[in-house]
């Protein structure tokens, strides 16, 4: 069976669009996501505590994971200081964003691309091998901006981005701009060789996850329950659902070593945390089979 790379992104993605919950329950559901077969995570984010104060205490959230073991565990990282707390953590893997849609930048950063690209660089000189770097392409589909063109520009991104030496790279879907031909026509342009980190702004991120699966991609993000969602994108969904995603890779023959049914349990003590409902279907489902 062939092996598909799912990282779970709802501690840090997730929950940084979420109103600040108690470390203890995040340490709770990263250590809950190991037990049902997660293997790689990423936990936090390393921002100052005023600018994102749902991702504050990230040094004491990682420092009381269960199990490390046989765990890729990533932190996002924005700027230098925040690559020398991850480092302190002993990370197995560090990611950081650059925007293909240079208005979305400005709005997410202050930075321009160019400026943001420069950025990117000094870290992964910063880091120097000690972790992954895995740099995560914003708006690498388009933008509801309508400042990117990706048959146009997301090759010399990516170029670019290889020449820095960063050892992965995932082209995001922040707005839930693509559709199946896109991401087709993307992995034509760039090769299989990245991860696909897509939303459900407009109901497909599942088929684009197919998509993408059929033209060879093997490592895709994903957050239980499907929370999330960029601040600075107006009208921007959640992720893909881990438990959809992960359900589908199974019945199409895929493995990943996560628990389907564990998730979907999980996803009952989510929505208790965050106090309101999920997006994903399963996770509805499973909702209203406690409730009656």
């Amino acid at each position: 069976m062939l092996q598909v790379d799912i990282r779970e992104v709802g501690p840090r993605d997730g929950l940084q669009a979420e109103a600040p919950v108690a470390i203890s329950d995040r340490v709770s559901l990263i250590n809950q996501l190991i037990s049902a077969g997660v293997r790689h995570i990423e936990v936090a984010s390393f921002m100052r505590d005023d600018v994102v104060p749902s991702m504050a205490g990230a040094e004491e959230v990682i420092a009381a994971i269960s199990e490390r073991n046989g765990i890729t565990v990533a932190g996002l990282v924005a700027n230098l200081a925040g690559v020398r707390r991850a480092m302190s953590c002993n990370l197995d893997e560090i990611t950081i964003t650059v925007s293909l849609s240079n208005t979305y930048s400005l709005k997410n950063t202050g930075k321009t691309t160019v400026e943001s690209m420069a950025g990117v660089q000094a870290l992964i000189t910063e880091i120097g091998g000690k972790a992954i770097t895995d740099v995560v392409v914003s708006c690498a589909f388009g933008s509801p901006y309508d400042d990117v063109d990706m048959y146009e520009d997301l090759l010399p991104c990516i170029s670019q981005l290889r020449d820095f030496g960063s050892d992965r790279i995932t082209l995001a879907d922040t707005t839930g701009e693509a559709i199946p031909k896109t991401i087709r026509d993307a992995v034509g342009l760039v090769g299989n060789d990245i991860g696909l980190h897509l939303h459900e702004t407009r109901g497909t991120g599942l088929v684009n996850a197919f998509a993408g699966l059929e033209a060879g991609v093997r490592r895709f993000d994903s957050s239980l329950g499907g929370i999330g969602g960029s601040p600075f994108a107006k009208g921007a969904a959640g992720n893909v659902a881990t438990e959809s995603l992960v359900s589908l890779l199974h019945k199409e023959g895929y493995t990943t070593e996560i628990n389907v049914d564990r998730l979907v349990s999980l996803t009952v003590q989510l929505r208790e945390m965050l106090g309101h409902d999920l997006p994903s279907p399963l996770a509805i489902s499973q909702t209203s089979k406690t409730a009656n």
